[in-house]
């Protein structure tokens, strides 16, 4: 499929897809077939502006994922095909396709590339039931500050002890001082 020479005039739209397969973090494959042009719309709507929704020939993009060093894809170019390149979170773009699909049936996520490797529909599925990094970052910085805290609970307590120690001892004196006068 690769060996053969493209088109003069599609050239440039493989030139284009392979920058968008080399650029994006993830690419997600969608089955597009019934969606109207105001729902597709919508989805490029909802996978915010960092993220591209194109639709493509399959023989062109076949042709771009293999320029861009990516394999495992051809089974997935079949029927009408929509990329989703995805360029800033990738589980907050699952989540979004994910979510689109729910609403609207007739959007079938195939699969897709994600750190060069092809997934599957079910990995998209996964990715889409990740937390949002935010959310991770949240709970490492939770986990830290903890850990900090009994690090420095640890450390204060012989000193605490200690403290105790000399006090409980004074008191003892004092008694002990009080009762032969």
């Amino acid at each position: 499929m690769a060996d053969k020479p493209v088109r003069a005039d599609k050239a440039s739209a493989v030139a284009e897809l392979t920058d968008n397969f080399r650029a994006s973090g993830a690419t997600v494959l969608t089955e597009y077939r019934g969606l109207t042009v105001k729902e597709l719309t919508e989805l490029r709507r909802s996978l915010g502006g960092e993220n591209k929704y194109t639709v493509a020939k399959n023989t062109l993009a076949k042709r771009a994922a293999a320029d861009a060093g990516i394999e495992g894809l051809d089974a997935l170019f079949t029927g009408p095909t929509a990329l989703a390149f995805v360029n800033g979170d990738v589980v907050e773009a699952a989540k979004g396709l994910r979510a689109f699909a729910k609403a609207h049936p007739v959007l079938v996520i195939k699969g897709g590339v994600f750190e060069g490797k092809a997934i599957t529909a079910d990995d998209v599925n996964k990715l889409a039931d990740l937390e949002s990094r935010e959310v991770l970052l949240a709970k490492l910085a939770g986990a830290m500050k903890a850990n900090l805290s009994k690090a420095a609970a640890t450390f204060q307590a012989p000193l605490t002890k200690t403290v105790r120690t000399v006090e409980a001892l004074r008191a003892q004196r004092e008694q002990a001082g009080s009762a032969e006068a």
